[in-house]
């Protein structure tokens, strides 16, 4: 497996991974010399361009593995978002020499450059670890990966072992956590509740609970200027609900009603062309808790 950069600056990267192509460019080296593996020759082409004696054991190496690596190496690029790869022929062939922006060399691929895993999944960037997506940024041309078995993962489409270690213990982090809210006395919920929305930035507008008589509190996300009414319910109906919805909307100026409950003898719903307003059960609450980090503040609420 071996990285390459499509280009100076991955300047050739969109036509590269159209046309099919791995470039290389090392323009003032001889493609023959490389081709019939005269390395002696090739350091010295590499001299006589100024190569100073530090970089020329790196020049050769690029050179050397571009040449000669076979048709089971597995290469791959990051460009335009994404992580591409392929497998490329043996034969490399001589571009036009003459034309600064085409590539001198250039390998065809055995097969297109692939953006997506085996099973379909699409290999952005961002999606992948900095330990390996940080290699766009190498400044050389070819490279061997650390994080090789990593990125064979990811193409077959397998699930890394310690992120699914990862996902199990933090959905039973998240079950526990559930089975703790529902024991919760009303007025720890509310101030769970209160709590959550503060972790994700909200700002309370109003009281906590208290005489309202139509929400429990207003919260204010100064980012964007919504504003969130809240109603907190221990134990609720779907009668309940209906209830502080038609008081919700009611309110003028209003971004999104989020009624929030522990227990009911059926689960609430609301319609589906009402994006606006926001049903949470035990099940949602716990999950935003544990991604606010108060698991611990909940279990310590449970005598």
């Amino acid at each position: 497996m071996r990285y390459i950069k499509l280009g100076p600056g991955r300047k050739w990267a969109s036509e590269a991974i159209k046309r099919g192509i791995l470039p290389l460019d090392f323009r003032g080296v001889g493609h023959d010399a490389c081709a019939r593996g005269d390395w002696d020759e090739v350091r010295r082409q590499l001299i006589a361009m100024g190569r100073n004696e530090r970089g020329l054991k790196d020049d050769e190496r690029e050179l050397k593995e571009f040449y000669s690596l076979g048709q089971d190496t597995l290469w791959f690029t990051i460009a335009d978002g994404h992580v591409w790869w392929t497998f490329a022929q043996d034969e490399v062939l001589e571009g036009d020499s003459d034309d600064t922006n085409a590539p001198p060399r250039f390998r065809p691929v055995r097969t297109p450059w692939r953006n997506t895993s085996l099973t379909g999944s699409l290999l952005t960037e961002h999606s992948f670890s900095s330990a390996l997506s940080s290699i766009a940024s190498y400044r050389r041309t070819i490279c061997a990966v650390r994080e090789a078995e990593y990125l064979r993962r990811r193409i077959r489409g397998e699930d890394e072992p310690l992120r699914l270690k990862a996902d199990q213990l933090l959905g039973e982090v998240t079950t526990t956590a559930a089975d703790l809210v529902r024991r919760l006395d009303w007025r720890d919920f509310e101030t769970l509740v209160d709590l959550i929305f503060a972790h994700s930035g909200y700002k309370r507008q109003t009281a906590l609970g208290g005489a309202q008589p139509d929400v429990d509190f207003v919260a204010l996300q100064p980012l964007t200027g919504d504003s969130a009414w809240v109603q907190v319910k221990s134990h609720a109906t779907q009668a309940v609900f209906k209830n502080y919805l038609k008081r919700f909307q009611r309110q003028a100026g209003a971004s999104a009603f989020f009624f929030v409950y522990h227990s009911a003898n059926r689960p609430i719903r609301t319609a589906a062309d009402m994006p606006n307003v926001h049903i949470w059960s035990a099940d949602q609450v716990a999950s935003a808790a544990v991604e606010a980090g108060l698991f611990r503040w909940v279990a310590e609420r449970i005598l």
